[in-house]
């Protein structure tokens, strides 16, 4: 299995404008919460089980098998989202499949606004996994820019580069 780093810094090569990581701020929550809200019907054993649990246990697991602090913090944000998806999937059909399918729509609408300035296509493309590894990478430049976890940066960054505005998009 690749270590924290290993998948960080795969994800972070293709994420080294700051207008992208930016987007990422607001594109990767959008639609992890869509995913939370679309997946959160149907709804088994009294409504507290359905699909966005389940693929939210498995994502939980995948985070703390990374790193146990990072794990724990991923592990409460995805219960954030899980419960923001099972209380939309209680409103009508209309607005569970429209606040879903919106913020969906909208989430990746930002991640390609951001990936136009970078001039990379998405991490996913090439890796599958960057779907999973996406909401890690905003958590951890969210510490970054906190000044928190400067050896997990440092690792980062002598693998990927630092932080740069792309020049052939800096007039756009």
């Amino acid at each position: 299995m690749k270590s924290l780093v290993d998948h960080l810094s795969q994800y972070a090569t293709y994420h080294r404008d700051p207008r992208n990581i930016a987007s990422h701020f607001i594109g990767i929550p959008l639609i992890m919460v869509a995913v939370a809200v679309l997946l959160s019907r149907p709804q088994w054993a009294g409504g507290w089980l359905s699909p966005a649990v389940l693929v939210s246990l498995a994502s939980a697991w995948f985070y703390l098998r990374l790193e146990l602090r990072l794990g724990v913090l991923m592990s409460v944000l995805l219960g954030l989202s899980v419960w923001a998806g099972q209380t939309l999937a209680q409103q009508s059909t209309l607005v569970w499949l429209s606040s879903g399918i919106g913020m969906f729509v909208a989430g990746w609408v930002i991640q390609f606004i951001g990936h136009y300035y970078e001039g990379r296509k998405p991490a996913f493309v090439d890796d599958v996994s960057g779907l999973i590894v996406g909401p890690l990478f905003v958590v951890v430049e969210l510490m970054f820019l906190l000044g928190l976890r400067h050896d997990l940066k440092d690792q980062i960054e002598a693998r990927a580069g630092g932080v740069r505005i792309n020049p052939n998009r800096a007039a756009a």
